[in-house]
């Protein structure tokens, strides 16, 4: 049986509204010494059961809870859990033409701290919390068993992730933990499309998989327009675009190699990257570049890190998203289309809102929102966590105040 451990009023309160949860406070200091990855039931004061969790002492979520009944953490409950979640994908999710998606979403498939990405034959495990450490040979043994993949990575997910990213391209913090190696790139299809990713090297794979519906919604509105992505990474929405038939799209990132990759990517989907336009630097200089020959856009992208620097700026999504719109939409025609993204937890939509309207006033112009999406099937959320619906994609009109 496992241990009790005892939980304040406002936990108490915040797993009764079913929030998965516990956040370090006086009580949880007051806990027993327990290692990361115990089982453990939380209690209420009085002794009333309330949950099972995985214990994380040290850590801000001190503790996530797993069911809210009595259960054993082995093998056929993680099977079953793990069941579960590829049946919704089956059930649910828009997968035509698609070989890399989100097997398992952390909360919202009811395993908190830890995710499980398809690339193609190949799956990508991710650990959110420490917690998960001592049982990822469980995970892996059941994702074998339930879905016999070609190889099973697990992506280190460090420290400082922000000061590493700029010098984090080459180096390796995937492994392998079971089956063969992936080929380095490995190719996977999304939309029909071909994109290469690293299960290796990188902090990132090089495909964000939450914005897979909105690139389809993307190339729905892009025939013979002027695209401009800004932060556009590995250019998977500048590939989506060019794909559709923009008459020119322009690529901006901060990382040269990144640019590299996204020329690839246009390659190997038998597109000349030629025809098209790669630009290396600061987005915010980039565009005030642009703004001084004249340039003009039919449809701009900026789907920016929620914190990045670069050696002219630092970006972050509270408070310069704003700055980033004005700038902008000097470059967009009227009526033409803004779209924008933060997958920023903390930053709710109606905040973000506010970031794009201070932006539109910045600039002197009107923003009409057409369309607001998130993320996809596949990275679903429970109602009790509203943290889970973190991905704000909104398109907007641009029009004269």
């Amino acid at each position: 049986m496992a241990p009790s451990f005892v939980v304040g009023s406002e936990s108490v309160r915040m797993l009764e509204l079913g929030h998965p949860w516990i956040i370090a406070d006086a009580y949880t200091k007051k806990w027993p010494a327990g290692q990361a990855g115990d089982l453990i039931e939380l209690t209420d004061p009085s002794g009333r059961f309330l949950a099972t969790a995985l214990l994380d002492p040290g850590e801000r979520i001190v503790a996530r809870v797993l069911a809210r009944q009595r259960m054993t953490l082995d093998r056929g409950w993680i099977k079953t859990r793990l069941q579960a979640a590829i049946a919704l994908r089956l059930n649910h999710a828009q997968l035509e033409e698609t070989t890399a998606y989100r097997l398992v979403n952390a909360e919202g498939d009811g395993l908190p701290g830890f995710t499980v990405d398809r690339y193609g034959e190949y799956l990508m495990v991710q650990l959110y919390c420490g917690a998960w450490r001592r049982h990822l040979k469980l995970i892996t043994q059941a994702l074998q068993e339930l879905l016999d993949p070609a190889g099973i990575y697990e992506k280190a997910r460090p420290q400082k992730t922000r000061e590493l990213e700029a010098e984090s391209d080459s180096k390796k913090y995937g492994r392998l933990l079971a089956g063969s190696a992936a080929p380095e790139p490995l190719t996977v299809k999304e939309n029909g499309l071909n994109f290469q990713v690293s299960l290796e090297r990188g902090l990132n794979t090089g495909l964000f998989l939450d914005q897979r519906n909105n690139r389809r919604d993307l190339m729905a509105r892009v025939a013979g327009k002027r695209v401009l992505n800004l932060f556009c990474y590995t250019g998977a929405f500048s590939v989506a675009a060019a794909s559709a038939g923009a008459s020119q799209v322009t690529s901006v990132d901060a990382s040269p190699s990144y640019l590299d990759i996204a020329r690839s990517n246009f390659s190997v989907n038998h597109m000349n990257p030629k025809r098209h336009e790669f630009l290396q630097g600061d987005c915010l200089a980039v565009l005030e570049e642009l703004g001084r020959t004249k340039r003009v856009f039919d449809v701009i992208v900026m789907d920016p890190p929620s914190f990045s620097t670069t050696s002219k700026s630092r970006f972050t999504t509270r408070g310069g998203t704003s700055d980033l719109v004005a700038a902008a939409l000097k470059l967009l025609k009227e009526g033409g289309l803004l779209i924008t993204c933060s997958n920023h937890q903390k930053v709710d939509l109606a905040d973000y809102l506010k970031e794009l309207r201070r932006g539109a006033l910045q600039a002197g112009h009107s923003l009409q929102v057409v369309q607001l999406f998130g993320q996809p099937e596949d990275f679903p959320y429970p109602v009790t966590f509203p943290e889970g619906r973190y991905l704000k994609y909104a398109i907007s009109v641009k029009g004269t105040l």
